[in-house]
């Protein structure tokens, strides 16, 4: 059974996530802030985390931002009352997979849940799919209903980094840490002429397309 872990200081609204989860079959524990939910992680392993943005002791993107950083990958579907672009920004930039405003309403909560956790077994299984277009981890190759076409390394990685969170928006330095590594002497620029060719080669593609955010990264969205 998959288990959520849930950091909310509201005990009220905890217990109403709580519940909706568990009835929805999943496995459920429930802590009040980042740091017990840190402690929480220590002990025990989760699929995907419930976090809110404004907590007591640890807030939510000192949460994510460290499970980040010790390269703990667990899908977060952040939570906040602020209904701000910035915030939005932060959280995303935090390395959080999801956003949602409150009130939340929490048949749509189990539906994003539900999405996060299809995609990150996809991530498991080394393929990504969007729409009719397949791409194969071990192989380096992008199938589509016309063609097989094989990416250099670095294009493929790239692009599936953002084809696995469709929507996510990633900056320049995230996806340079995470393709090229911390230790690169490639600057940022790299990415841009990276993106450049993926946009070349796949201009006519019919199930997404990569999105460029003014001042802030990239990102994958479905069409």
């Amino acid at each position: 059974m998959l288990k959520i872990l849930i950091a909310e200081d509201d005990r009220e609204l905890r217990r109403l996530f709580a519940h909706v989860l568990i009835k929805n079959g999943y496995t459920v524990k429930e802590t009040a802030n980042g740091k017990e939910a840190l402690d929480a992680m220590d002990g025990d392993y989760y699929d995907l985390i419930i976090s809110d943005v404004m907590m007591p002791v640890m807030d939510g993107y000192e949460l994510v931002r460290m499970l980040r950083d010790a390269g703990n990958n667990t899908p977060v579907l952040m939570i906040t009352a602020k209904d701000a672009f910035d915030d939005m920004r932060l959280g995303i930039l935090s390395g959080a997979d999801d956003y949602m405003i409150k009130p939340v309403n929490v048949n749509e909560m189990v539906l994003r849940v539900q999405a996060l956790l299809r995609r990150a077994q996809m991530i498991n299984e080394r393929k990504q799919t969007i729409g009719n277009t397949v791409l194969e981890c071990d192989t380096f190759t992008v199938t589509t209903n016309t063609e097989v076409i094989s990416l250099p390394q670095k294009e493929f990685m790239l692009l599936y980094k953002m084809a696995s969170y469709p929507g996510r928006i990633f900056t320049r330095q995230q996806l340079m840490d995470d393709v090229w590594g911390y230790d690169t002497e490639s600057d940022s620029h790299t990415v841009d002429v990276h993106i450049g060719r993926l946009r070349d080669r796949f201009r006519d593609n019919p199930d997404f397309k990569i999105v460029t955010m003014r001042g802030v990264g990239y990102k994958v969205v479905k069409l």
